[in-house]
């Protein structure tokens, strides 16, 4: 299994979505990890991208990181859309760019199974429910979907 960021928990609530995890099969570049930062990424887009800082905890490589769902639709991005995560650093074997998701539990196809609830949000005039999601490959995303509320 290559390197990934491993997600420990996800917290989507109060207009933002928390994730909390470690790097797994890659180690921060010695000294402060404080470069780390949290992508989010439109999956076929025209790469547009958001940037978060996510410093790395000196010890194992987590991190404890939050965005907030509004950034994902405002200045008329398009909905619906789909976002996927990384994290991205210096790592002790240079630039790294590591996909978020769970892969060191037992649950396999956890796209069915962990289920997280959807944020309704506005922004430039758009209204839109908003919700992290497990990939097929048990890597975490985020869906925009219309509200029509």
């Amino acid at each position: 299994m290559s390197g990934h960021a491993e997600i420990a928990q996800v917290w989507p609530r109060d207009g933002r979505i928390r994730l909390v995890g470690a790097l797994h099969g890659e180690r921060p570049a010695p000294g402060p990890a404080k470069d780390w930062r949290l992508l989010v990424v439109l999956r076929d887009g025209d790469a547009t991208e958001r940037e978060y800082p996510a410093p790395l905890d000196g010890t194992d490589g987590g991190f404890d990181v939050s965005f907030p769902v509004a950034d994902l639709i405002a200045g008329g991005l398009p909905v619906p859309a789909v976002w996927d995560l990384y994290l991205a650093g210096e790592s002790d074997s240079g630039p790294a760019r590591l996909r978020a998701g769970r892969q060191l539990d037992d649950i396999k196809r956890k796209k069915n199974i962990m289920v997280f609830p959807a944020q309704p949000v506005a922004a430039s005039g758009t209204k839109a429910r908003v919700k992290p999601y497990y990939t097929i490959k048990d890597n975490l995303s985020v869906e925009c979907l219309p509200d029509k509320a």
